[in-house]
């Protein structure tokens, strides 16, 4: 895969880089926050090989890629600021509470996901080997290796603190002090001694309640959101010449204060709250939430709301010792996409689902659900629904027998070995009926509810670089024309072929097929008679619909977003209707070119896989003449 070549297509669906407040990724997406979701081209972005899927809820907008993430990611950040760091205060945001909570929690947990997983699985593992006397307990290499996974866990208030900065929009360094005032072995000391005598603690004056905060999540979230109020009142008040050691000891001293005075606690009552309620739950109903979890997880990850559930999946083992809420539900959720993708491999006559549909079930019961859910379970409908049936049977299952995990990490069948827990192997031997449970049932129900083939021949690849399984096939099996259209040139030059644009974005077609022209004149018209989608944000570009149904891209110059509207002048509107002919974008032709920019105008049919052929003339371009000519195909 071309990541570089997918991330100039997924930050030109996005709306460019002047549209994005902040980004982020976790497993096996990109998270956008922007500025204008109305820019987005989601259906564009939805076609788009490399691209699983698209989802914009949470207050983040979302481009599913799966395990190649890392990659996009990172040559996304090569490519701009984007506006501003992680976390980027929106002045204008109106979302609600509930939205901007949900973001938040997202935010700060995403990044720090790795290391709670990789030493949850190393926590599992070690429990595996101890069980199988492999390793002993009490050996140095035992000793050494839970450094190794509890170090995470342990100093999770700082992992939190320097991701909640970011989110929050404040010092890093700050906020990871902050975190080390909770966790100094001085302070803990006192703390504990406490706890021991019952003596009264206090800071000027003022009790300070002993708690607990290694491996704790809701103070430091507190103490760091606090933190960002408090650190913009600094610098305000700080005087000039010394503000460079008066913010931050301002910062540090009211922060610290009021931590470890009001907000340490209270997050300690709440963490201790949700776990009282879970323990609540456990004792009179520990069969529902499981449950519904095992259930509802699918749904959850379309929404991207899942990530609601992870740190109250973190507060129960670091209250608790123990998880049977969130881990053990999406265990069984996640092993039921696995279950119902092997089924669609199992019957579908198309090769490249069969790939695709094991593939992705092989991740999903490992515990990454994304491929099967949006490459194969939610595109076929029906197998989503057994997935549901699958996960909610196996919860039902880990809920009546109380099943446990022990260590945080991605749920699936490589962390099974964290459900072994302190008294011998019935709390593993019941997770792992549950898992099987899911398998079993969620892969039964996709064979008896079955499912809408489609074939290889509505898989392939377009022309365009698209990649999309595309709509089921039309009743009948028969294909419908879509007739001949005739794009006249948007701009008088000399015509070239796409292949030969200096961008690889156009050049390798991966927003779709079409030519380019080496503009004599700084005008762009109108090829059809269509309807403006949206006229991009600096104006170098403008995407239309034609009345007969062509999908255009009119793109000018290379690199041009870089001047951030600077000699562009749009004349039309988002929405607006408009004639063969009309003016869309005026441009300073000579200016554009003494900056140092390529203005080759590029125009690309995004929807090509829709046409059976693209003709494109050569020679020279004129206003209101022949210059793509797009012929028939399936609907």
């Amino acid at each position: 895969m071309d990541y570089k070549a997918l991330a100039k297509s997924i930050l030109h669906d996005i709306g460019g880089e002047e549209n994005v407040v902040s980004f982020t990724h976790c497993a096996t997406r990109l998270r956008f926050n922007l500025k204008d979701d109305n820019k987005v081209d989601k259906k564009h972005l939805d076609a788009t090989k490399g691209v699983m899927g698209v989802v914009n809820k949470g207050g983040q907008f979302q481009v599913v890629i799966g395990s190649d993430v890392p990659n996009v990611y990172r040559e996304l950040n090569m490519m701009g600021s984007f506006g501003g760091t992680e976390g980027e205060k929106n002045e204008t945001d109106d979302r609600n509470v509930f939205v901007r909570i949900l973001d938040t929690i997202a935010g700060i947990f995403t990044p720090i996901i790795p290391a709670i997983t990789g030493a949850g699985i190393l926590k599992a593992f070690m429990a595996l080997l101890v069980a199988f006397g492999w390793i002993d307990n009490t050996s140095q290499t035992y000793s050494i290796l839970a450094v190794f996974s509890d170090a995470a866990f342990y100093f999770l208030p700082f992992l939190i603190a320097y991701s909640a900065a970011r989110k929050f929009n404040c010092n890093a360094v700050m906020a990871m002090s902050i975190a080390g005032i909770l966790l100094h072995p001085n302070f803990v000391t006192m703390l504990n001694k406490v706890k021991e005598t019952g003596d009264a603690l206090k800071f000027i004056g003022i009790p300070v309640t002993p708690a607990t905060y290694s491996s704790s999540v809701i103070p430091i979230i507190l103490a760091i959101w606090l933190m960002s109020y408090i650190e913009p009142i600094a610098d305000k008040i700080s005087p000039k010449p010394v503000k460079f050691f008066t913010k931050p000891l301002i910062t540090l001293v009211v922060t610290g204060a009021i931590s470890i005075t009001v907000l340490g606690p209270l997050g300690t009552i709440i963490g201790n709250g949700i776990a009282a309620g879970i323990s609540f739950l456990n004792n009179y109903a520990s069969w529902l939430v499981p449950l519904i979890i095992g259930a509802v997880s699918p749904l959850l990850v379309m929404t991207g709301t899942h990530y609601g559930l992870i740190p109250i999946g973190i507060n129960n083992i670091a209250t608790a010792g123990f998880d049977t809420i969130v881990g053990p539900g999406m265990l069984g959720s996640n092993i039921a996409q696995g279950g119902a993708a092997f089924a669609v491999a199992l019957r579908t006559k198309s090769k490249i689902m069969r790939q695709e549909a094991y593939s992705s079930g092989i991740t999903a019961v490992c515990g990454i659900t994304e491929p099967a859910l949006y490459g194969v379970n939610l595109k076929l409908k029906k197998p989503l629904i057994a997935a549901i049936i699958g996960g909610a049977a196996s919860g039902l299952y880990l809920g009546i027998t109380g099943v446990g995990r022990y260590t945080s990490g991605s749920p699936g069948l490589l962390a099974l070995p964290g459900y072994i827990g302190t008294e011998g192997f019935t709390n593993i031997t019941n997770a792992v009926i549950g898992s099987a449970i899911a398998l079993v049932v969620s892969f039964v129900a996709a064979l008896i509810l079955g499912f809408d083939d489609v074939k290889d021949g509505e898989l392939a690849t377009a022309d365009g670089g698209k990649q999309q399984f595309g709509d089921m096939q039309a009743a009948g099996g028969e294909e419908k024309s879509a007739g001949t259209e005739i794009l006249c040139a948007p701009v008088k030059g000399k015509i070239i072929p796409i292949e030969e644009v200096k961008d690889e974005t156009f050049a390798e077609k991966v927003l779709g097929d079409g030519a380019a022209v080496l503009p004599d004149t700084g005008l762009v018209v109108s090829p059809a008679d269509a309807t403006v989608e949206t006229v991009f944000g600096t104006n170098h570009a403008v995407n239309l619909v034609t009345d007969g149904g062509a999908e255009l891209l009119i793109h000018i110059g290379i690199d041009t977003v870089k001047l951030k509207g600077r000699h562009f002048k749009p004349m039309v509107k988002d929405g607006e209707k408009v004639k063969l002919g009309q003016p869309l974008i005026e441009f300073d032709l000579d200016k554009i070119k003494e900056e140092g920019y390529d203005v080759t105008t590029s125009v690309v049919v995004t929807n090509s896989g829709d046409y059976a052929a693209i003709d494109k003339e050569s020679g020279e371009a004129e206003e209101k003449k022949p210059f793509l000519t797009l012929t028939g195909g399936n609907e």
